[in-house]
Parts: structure tokens; C-alpha cells; sequence
């Protein structure tokens, strides 16, 4: 006989035994991500049981499903590493949040499905007046550029920062936290529509590295100086040319290698420069590190939004069952922002973009 589940304190409603998830059953294209009838997770010790409402799109789904980025230990198979939604039950030790509390969450997969478990310590309270497909794309942005720019590169209000890729997820969210701390932001995209778009979102200079040399344009920008810190997602052939951007003492801080994982290096300029190289993976840092992260983001960058100084920037709204078109308009590259499933209705709110 099966072990029923284990007992949990729901938040006034009957939490079901299966529910609908996106959970490919093996590598392949977009027409892998079928729904499919899964088991309600129960949360655990430090857990909670999250009622989905919106999950945010990423590139590492992407990369999930291809089979290009395995699970670690541990994860659920189904992907999705961000998302909104009210909490319906907890685990022991948990003080916070409560069943009934709207939140945001950075988990380490299980977002695209009606429920998801989340470790108490990596949630975060909704945002007022934001919906949840708004809500859904703040974790995984958010904490991968609080992680990399500020706590490993060391931003300082003042700096200059090259942000690739400006009008990803990662791109925008860079450009509004940096914007918020102080920091001058410069970005490179692929055309000159996603270069206007990004200097809306508040770049302060945009780079169509389709049209012209990015560094070349980013010296001339920076007086000659270079910049203080580059946060790239490109790697391979990037490498050398974003090094030749920086300034004395500047940080190359490395969140993904789109272009490949080895890149040539020349170590005089390095050492004449006193460049430090760096980089990291957010999805599998200890429990610890997510934890701690999300508390200098609550105290941190959460007033920041709270003012309105960070704001949503939303590409498109798909529902869950339509998540093999999200992830073609990511591999598209055609998108502006973030790219979000809304699992149930109305966490679209009414005047947001459809995909």
C-alpha cells in the first residue's frame, strides 16, 4: 500500500493528490513540455507548499531540456526556478511565511506546475501592486544579479558596468537594480529596436553589437577608462574583448557561456590591469547561500521596488500548457524582458502582453 501524505496545515482549502505539471519524460525540442499528471509535492522541514500562480521562464530551463543542465540531487525534474504564488501549507520549523501569504520564491525546479514546494528561507513577499506573471519573473533575475554584481563583483554606487545580453530577463534586471544602487549601466543587444527598449528601461547607453564594436564603443564611451565591472553571459570569444573594456582594477564577474565554456585569456593584461576573474551557478549554492541571499535582498533591494525604483519588465504571458511556445520565443531571442506561464487564471492581471 502506498504511504498516504504526509499531514500539513492548509490555508482553508483542500489541497489535491495530483495536479498538472510540465515534466518532459526525456531530452529533446519544445514538444517535449506536455502537460502531465504528477503528485502534489509535500513540503518538508523548512518547506512550504506554494499554490503556483505565474512561474518565470529562464534560459537554464532551456538548457534542462535539452539536456544540457542536469538536475542536481535533489531537484524535481519538473523545471522552473522562480515563482509566484500564495502559500497553502508548511512543514515544521517555519515561522514564516504563513498559509494565506502571497510570495515570490527561488526554487531549485518544480515552478512549471499548479504546485510547488519552496524552502521558507529562499521566499520573499509579493510586491505590492505587482501581479503575480509581474511577480513570477523577480527571483531568478533578481538574485543572480544581486549574487554576482553586488555581493561577488563588489558594485559601488559611482561604477561603470557592461551588462551582455541587455534585454534578457537578467539584461533588465540589471539594468533596474543598477540604475536603483547608483551604478551607470552600459549594455550591448542585437538590433537597434532592443537597444531603444533597453535605454527606456533606463541604460545609460545601449551598443548594438550587430552594428559596431562593442568595445571599441565602450571606450569611447568611458573616456578611454573602461569600464568597472562586466557581468557576462556570452563566455567563449567574449572573454578577451571584454577584458580589453575594463578599467584598471575592473571585475569580470561570468553568469553563463552561450558561446562556450573556454575562452583565451592573455595574462600580462590581466596582471598589468590587475583584473580579477569570477563567476558562478545560482541553482546549486548550498541552502545556506540562497538563504542568506534572500535576506540582503528583503532588506535591501524589496524598499527599492516598494519605491517603485525597480520595476516589472514583462516580454510576454503564456498559460502552462503553452510552454513549448515560451520556450521557442526564448530560443527565438526575440524577447524583451522576461517570459512568464501563468498557471492559473487571472495572475496575469488585465493588461499584460499574451504570448
Amino acid at each position: 500500500m502506498a504511504e498516504p501524505p504526509r499531514p500539513f496545515p492548509a490555508a482553508g482549502r483542500t489541497v489535491p493528490e495530483t495536479m498538472t505539471a510540465i515534466d518532459p519524460e526525456g531530452p529533446g525540442g519544445p514538444e517535449v513540455l506536455a502537460p502531465r499528471t504528477r503528485p502534489v509535492p509535500r513540503p518538508g522541514a523548512g518547506e512550504v507548499l506554494i499554490e503556483v500562480h505565474a512561474a518565470g521562464v529562464n534560459r537554464p530551463d532551456v538548457l534542462q531540456r535539452l539536456g544540457r543542465y542536469p538536475v542536481p540531487p535533489g531537484a524535481p525534474t519538473i523545471p522552473g526556478l522562480e515563482v509566484a504564488g500564495e502559500v497553502a501549507g508548511t512543514g515544521p520549523n517555519v515561522a514564516w511565511p504563513r498559509p494565506g501569504d502571497r510570495v515570490v520564491a527561488l526554487i531549485s525546479g518544480g515552478g512549471y506546475a499548479e504546485w510547488c514546494v519552496a524552502p521558507a528561507a529562499q521566499c520573499l513577499p509579493l510586491p505590492e501592486g505587482w501581479t503575480m506573471a509581474e511577480a513570477a519573473g523577480l527571483p531568478e533575475t533578481v538574485f543572480t544579479v544581486w549574487f554576482n554584481l553586488f555581493r561577488q563583483a563588489g558594485a559601488r554606487a559611482g561604477e561603470e558596468v557592461l551588462v551582455h545580453g541587455g534585454t534578457s530577463g537578467i539584461g533588465m534586471t540589471a539594468i533596474a537594480m543598477g540604475r536603483a544602487f547608483g551604478l551607470r549601466v552600459l549594455v550591448t543587444c542585437g538590433s537597434a529596436a532592443k537597444c531603444a527598449a533597453a535605454r527606456a528601461a533606463g541604460a545609460e547607453a545601449a551598443i548594438d553589437y550587430r552594428a559596431s564594436d562593442f568595445v571599441a564603443e565602450v571606450l569611447r564611451l568611458t573616456g578611454g577608462r573602461g569600464v568597472d565591472i562586466v557581468l557576462d553571459m556570452v563566455g567563449g570569444d567574449y572573454v578577451p574583448r571584454n577584458l580589453a573594456c575594463l578599467a584598471r582594477g575592473g571585475r569580470h564577474q561570468s553568469i553563463a557561456f552561450q558561446r562556450g565554456a573556454s575562452a583565451g585569456v592573455d595574462l600580462a593584461l590581466v596582471m598589468r590591469q590587475e583584473i580579477r576573474l569570477s563567476g558562478s551557478f545560482l541553482r546549486p549554492q548550498p541552502a545556506g547561500v540562497k538563504a542568506a541571499l534572500a535576506a540582503e535582498i528583503r532588506r535591501e533591494v524589496w524598499p527599492r521596488i516598494a519605491e517603485g525604483r525597480i520595476r516589472p519588465h514583462l516580454d510576454s504571458v503564456f498559460p502552462l500548457g503553452a510552454a513549448a511556445e515560451a520556450h521557442r520565443r526564448m530560443e527565438a531571442g526575440a524577447h524583451v524582458g522576461k517570459i512568464v506561464l501563468s498557471v492559473r487564471d487571472g495572475a496575469a492581471g488585465s493588461s499584460l502582453p499574451r504570448g
